[in-house]
């Protein structure tokens, strides 16, 4: 049987170690944020997601934070960034403090792949998709006892042990996870030399001090690779918040990759009243003839996290 670690991430206790639990003897001031791909425009999901973060930062005196998660270049259109940037701004969703753009900060993930390599919590790893979907599609550490390790064309993963994480989700609940058995070592750099998602996410909520992150539900299941990052890392551990996503009528997640509609600024104040409903804040029926701003400004007087539905998926064609 494997251990469990409890990731205790409250507002009074946002750190843990192994075996340790790390308490912070005040509590960190709400930093929340919001963090796109600009591989297109902002389509409805990804209003939803940006809307939910902004008035749980916004209804708790915080901070909210805007990321460009540019680590892709050959799925990022030109101009794609601005246009996010652009969209934002028309729909009343203002940032504090500087943008970050992961593309300006891939020596700080470098150093945190050094950190791991000294501590020799990652190996490498030349593994083909026909190797490991043979494997059942969760990696089993092949490369790690190699005697010679690969010197071309190899991608970083981390050693995941035997543990269960276990963290609270704000919507969702408790949730629980065992890397190890059931996504096996990932990667954290791919052959390709790009940083992954999940090595880079993890460095820069610990730079922003992000203590709470308000997302899609899609990325839950990351969460406690995040959180094993953290562990590893010596980072604390941020509250966790994971919204439903918006479906189509196909049952696929809204997303570019799925041909999701841009989002009409035209229709702005109609869509975010639509945004407000389907995170189950009731808002007065008349409001969605306000503008964009004062929608806002009255979501944050009556924002309850614990109104946001606690389901996987929202139909996309919900009435108003």
């Amino acid at each position: 049987m494997s251990d469990s670690i409890t990731a205790n991430n409250s507002q009074s206790d946002t750190g843990f170690g192994f075996g340790l639990q790390q308490s912070a003897k005040t509590n960190p001031p709400y930093i929340g944020r919001f963090a796109p791909s600009p591989t297109g425009p902002l389509h409805f999901g990804s209003l939803l997601a940006a809307v939910a973060s902004y008035l749980d930062a916004r209804a708790n005196n915080g901070k909210w934070l805007v990321r460009m998660e540019d680590l892709d270049p050959p799925r990022e259109p030109p101009g794609a960034a601005e246009q996010i940037l652009t969209q934002l701004q028309e729909l009343g969703l203002h940032w504090d403090s500087d943008l970050l753009y992961q593309s300006q900060r891939l020596e700080s993930y470098q150093q945190a792949l050094q950190t791991l390599q000294e501590r020799q919590l990652c190996y490498r790893c030349d593994c083909s998709r026909a190797q490991i979907k043979a494997m059942g599609s969760i990696y089993n550490g092949a490369c790690q006892s190699r005697q010679c390790p690969p010197q071309q064309e190899f991608a970083w993963r981390v050693k995941c042990i035997d543990e269960t994480i276990e963290f609270h989700d704000l919507i969702q609940g408790p949730y629980l996870q065992n890397p190890r058995t059931e996504v096996g070592d990932f990667v954290i750099k791919r052959k390709d030399k790009l940083f992954a998602y999940q090595l880079a996410v993890v460095v820069d909520d610990n730079f922003q001090g992000v203590s709470h992150v308000i997302r899609g539900i899609d990325l839950l299941d990351s969460t406690p690779r995040q959180i094993y990052l953290q562990q590893l890392l010596d980072y604390p551990t941020p509250v966790y918040g994971h919204i439903p996503v918006i479906v189509n009528n196909l049952g696929q997640k809204l997303s570019k990759q799925h041909f999701a509609e841009p989002l009409n600024m035209n229709n702005k104040r109609d869509d975010m009243h639509r945004a407000l409903i389907l995170l189950g804040q009731n808002p007065e029926p008349a409001q969605h003839r306000l503008d964009v701003h004062q929608q806002l400004a009255a979501a944050v007087q009556n924002w309850q996290v614990q109104s946001v539905p606690k389901l996987a998926t929202l139909p996309l064609l919900t009435e108003n």
